[in-house]
């Protein structure tokens, strides 16, 4: 026989495709040919699959090799090949019975002595398998818990090569995944930590039951990133199908934690303020990684001293936000990454960040000005929830006896508003405030009566206030509105939000 085909899997962005590797063997001067899209670690691949086999004490076959990876006009990258090319070079010299492989996916990286080495974005690769009604898939041992999570899937592992030859050849066992306990509760900190701060606290609630951003302003030491730290703690635990899209993220970009557990808590990414414009949204060479922006998808991206940050970087940051995806183009094709997400910005008044009102603080009116414009209007403008914060007092420092509501009491409420807005909004196919669209709220039966919105109303006629703030406003009083048990926002919910809007009555 000189002709095999073993089915294998590839990515393009966060989508897993099934690929079909064709081997073919004619006679001729030795050489072996890659075709199909393939980047440059699939042409390396020849030389690790060649070594792989020899060292398996499998023969390599000294004839002209093809290798065809279909569909041929489909981008392939990465390593993950070179198990399934593996195996169809040797089914196609005559090495090995394929019919055991029939109907199952292939997936690992091969190391010269033959040993099968874990790669990168195995879950959404398997998912791509049981989408195509393949029911069955072979992955690296350190990769079996992570594919194990997609139901509707038999997993079995391999650590070498020769174990994968024996299985084909003799029906020798191949190895089971471990079994993944239930998840670990967070262990992140808790909002009773943070002393004082009752509008930061207020704010905070809001932004996690309506899923808005939130940008915090003030001194040094009045608890921007402690209120920032603990947005995870408060939020709902990530359903089936949010968790397999955070965890698919986090396997493509080689962070997912060795236990292959779904992620069922909000990530936090908290990016240094030196970040590059490719770290926040994405990028790199062939196929484009994901950023922070898509790693914290579903959960908190926190940009701690945002002034700091570039203007390019933070720029970059206004479409995902606005639509909560992220395009990345590249000369080999564009790449598409999810990343809704609930942006904090903090923030101090000026550079030197020392007590203003007094004889500390060198900074001029211009500068202290200067420094907060590096937050663009614009950007700003995408985020709900603006406050400042004034320093802590003594008494609020030193207060006991639990004086301040913990995590999990503050997360029973935003829970309980998360699931009013839920079944609210479920006709329309969304889920929190801040994702439904401006339009629909100014329409019946959603539409807040003239006596509710006039303040508003004025605001936007004056010009103090734009259409996209508007909405948002909007929005957040049904968030405000929900949190206190009401089916629909007053005139007094439409002044919160405005309050938290704008830090107005702080």
């Amino acid at each position: 026989m000189s002709y095999a085909k073993v089915l294998g899997a590839g990515l393009v962005g966060v989508t897993g495709h099934v690929v079909e590797v064709e081997a073919d063997l004619a006679p001729g001067l030795p050489a072996v040919v890659i075709s199909g899209l393939p980047d440059t670690a699939l042409h390396e691949a020849r030389d690790r699959v060649r070594a792989a086999i020899v060292n398996s004490g499998e023969k390599w076959p000294n004839r002209r090799i093809t290798l065809n990876l279909l569909p041929a006009d489909l981008p392939k990258y990465g390593s993950a090949f070179d198990l399934a090319i593996a195996t169809a070079l040797l089914g196609g010299a005559g090495e090995l019975p394929l019919l055991p492989l029939d109907r199952v996916v292939v997936l690992g990286e091969l190391g010269l002595d033959g040993t099968v080495r874990p790669v990168r974005g195995v879950l959404p690769m398997v998912a791509a398998a049981v989408r195509a009604g393949l029911g069955r898939v072979i992955v690296p041992v350190d990769n079996a818990a992570e594919a194990a999570v997609i139901p509707g899937v038999r997993v079995r592992a391999v650590d070498t090569l020769h174990r994968l030859v024996g299985f084909v050849r003799d029906g020798t066992p191949l190895l089971e995944p471990s079994a993944s306990g239930p998840t670990p509760p967070p262990d992140g900190p808790d909002l009773a930590d943070v002393a004082g701060q009752g509008l930061g606290r207020r704010a905070l609630e809001v932004t996690a039951a309506g899923g808005h951003h939130l940008a915090l302003l003030g001194p040094p030491g009045a608890g921007k990133t402690m209120l920032a730290e603990r947005l995870p703690s408060i939020l709902p635990e990530l359903d089936d199908d949010a968790a397999l899209e955070v965890t698919a993220l986090h396997s493509i970009a080689g962070v997912l934690p060795s236990d292959g557990r779904l992620l069922r808590h909000p990530p936090f990414q908290a990016p240094h303020h030196t970040a590059t414009v490719p770290a926040l949204v994405g990028g790199g060479a062939g196929l484009a990684r994901p950023g922070a922006v898509s790693l914290a998808h579903r959960g908190v991206l926190f940009l701690d001293e945002a002034p700091e940050f570039s203007k390019g970087a933070l720029e970059a940051l206004r479409q995902p936000l606005e639509h909560g995806w992220i395009r990345l183009a590249r000369t080999r094709g564009g790449t598409e990454y999810p990343a809704r997400v609930q942006l904090v910005l903090a923030a101090n008044p000026c550079p030197c960040a020392k007590p203003a009102g007094d004889t500390q603080c060198e900074c001029s009116p211009l500068t202290r000005r200067r420094y907060l414009g590096r937050l663009s209007g614009p950007l700003l403008d995408r985020v709900d929830v603006q406050v400042t914060l004034l320093p802590v007092r003594a008494a609020e420092l030193m207060a006991t006896g639990g004086a301040h509501e913990s995590s999990a009491t503050v997360g029973a409420r935003v829970a309980a508003a998360r699931a009013a807005a839920a079944e609210r909004w479920a006709p329309i196919g969304r889920r929190l405030n801040a994702e439904i669209p401006g339009p629909l709220l100014r329409r019946s039966p959603w539409r807040l009566p003239g006596h509710d919105t006039d303040e508003l109303r004025a605001r936007l006629d004056s010009g103090s206030l734009s259409a996209r703030g508007f909405d948002r406003i909007i929005r957040l009083a049904w968030t405000v509105a929900d949190l206190d048990g009401r089916d629909r926002p007053d005139r007094e919910d439409v002044r919160e939000a405005i309050a938290l809007r704008t830090g107005e009555g702080a």
